[in-house]
């Protein structure tokens, strides 16, 4: 299911090509997301162009609607435009994308009561996972994979990734040192990353 055509960034309406840089010489992620920093409108309106169809698809698993998905999508790049110096770069601008999503997308469930029936979501780049794992999959796999950490790397990396939450946020709410936290963090994803091997002979995913 694609991304509709026809959307709007920090309040112009673009038509945007079916997920591609067509008519551009393709440019990396990174020096786009420089370009869009230093105020040029039209690297982000790229960005975008090049990231709607996985940010929609991955609304839709949220919302299970497409109208709703077209909504989120749209709040997500929003949301993405507003808050890009935040972007550290510590991660690709996709994966940074799939946090921004998945957070309004659960803010916006949270709204209508319904949190509780998500049971878990996705928030890795789907090309990443084996090709014997079906998409559609991933959002049971990574619930049972979690389930399977310590409780306190469980929270933190639902922290993280999920509720978009910076490391400084997580340290203060557990009321321990950065560092540690970053230390946590590094054992959880190296946790979850043998997990996900071991089980469902995924590599790459953290």
């Amino acid at each position: 299911m694609d991304y509709p055509k026809q959307s709007i960034i920090a309040g112009r309406t673009r038509a945007w090509d079916a997920g591609n840089d067509t008519g551009f010489e393709i440019e990396p992620d990174v020096l786009l997301v420089q370009r869009a920093k230093q105020g040029d409108a039209e690297a982000f309106s790229r960005l975008a162009a090049r990231h709607q169809r996985v940010v929609y698809n991955l609304a839709y698993r949220f919302m299970r609607d497409a109208s709703q998905a077209e909504d989120m999508a749209q709040e997500a790049f929003l949301k993405a435009y507003r808050m890009l110096d935040g972007f550290r770069g510590d991660c690709s601008f996709s994966t940074w994308m799939y946090r921004v999503t998945a957070s309004v997308c659960l803010t916006e469930l949270g709204r209508g009561k319904r949190r509780a029936e998500i049971e878990s979501q996705p928030w890795r780049e789907a090309q990443a996972a084996d090709s014997r794992v079906d998409w559609s999959d991933m959002p049971d796999i990574m619930r049972r994979c979690i389930e399977l950490l310590p409780e306190r790397y469980a929270h933190i990396v639902t922290q993280y990734y999920l509720k978009e939450r910076s490391y400084e946020e997580i340290a203060d709410g557990l009321s321990i040192p950065t560092g540690t936290l970053k230390t946590w963090m590094h054992r959880a994803r190296n946790q979850l990353r043998r997990i996900l091997e071991k089980e469902y002979s995924l590599n790459g995913l953290l």
